[in-house]
């Protein structure tokens, strides 16, 4: 048997969460979906409009070279 803690959550906390969704879904389409994406930067991706590869090895190898692995672009093994 696994003597982890399970994290809980009190009932004034549980109550307060059911509010903020009940409150959103009452927001029209749109507005929800405004605020539903999270614009965050992305190091070397975000930096050139654009960039062009002439093959997928290219872009692999570019990938590899110049990306942070966190951004998860690199060969998985």
């Amino acid at each position: 048997m696994n003597n982890e803690r399970i994290p809980t959550v009190d009932e004034a906390q549980e109550k307060e969460w059911i509010a903020e969704f009940e409150a959103s879904m009452r927001r029209p389409l749109p507005l929800r979906m405004k605020y539903s994406f999270i614009k965050t930067y992305k190091p070397v991706l975000d930096d050139a409009t654009y960039r062009s590869f002439e093959t997928m090895a290219e872009y692999r190898e570019w990938c590899e070279k110049n990306l942070p692995s966190w951004l998860g672009y690199g060969r998985a093994l």
